[in-house]
């Protein structure tokens, strides 16, 4: 299995971050793949396939850590790239949510 589980939604607290330029003071670090869970069932291929899918947004994956579980809230097509290149961990800026 690439993730830990697939879930459907953020079952966090709303944390305001919502732009590029507001994830940009969080410092990014790497995550298992195998510790993510997901909150988005489904995923655009034409984001996948994108040579350029980068080019506009971050170039990290935006991760939620809530209650000792990692979620993955942005940067789905890079990690499902990382799993199809064999690679077990992903780049993502990673928001810590106090409970």
């Amino acid at each position: 299995m690439i993730f830990k589980a697939v879930g459907d939604s953020r079952p966090y607290p709303d944390h305001g971050l919502t732009t590029p330029r507001d994830w940009s003071d969080v410092p990014p670090r790497q995550v298992r793949l195998d510790e993510l869970v997901t909150t988005k069932r489904t995923l655009d291929l034409d984001a996948l396939l994108s040579e350029d899918s980068t080019f506009y947004g971050d170039l990290f994956a935006h991760v939620v850590e809530y209650q000792g579980t990692l979620y993955l809230e942005d940067g789905l097509h890079r990690a499902l790239r990382a799993a199809l290149q064999q690679r077990p961990v992903l780049h993502a800026r990673v928001l810590v949510i106090e409970d």
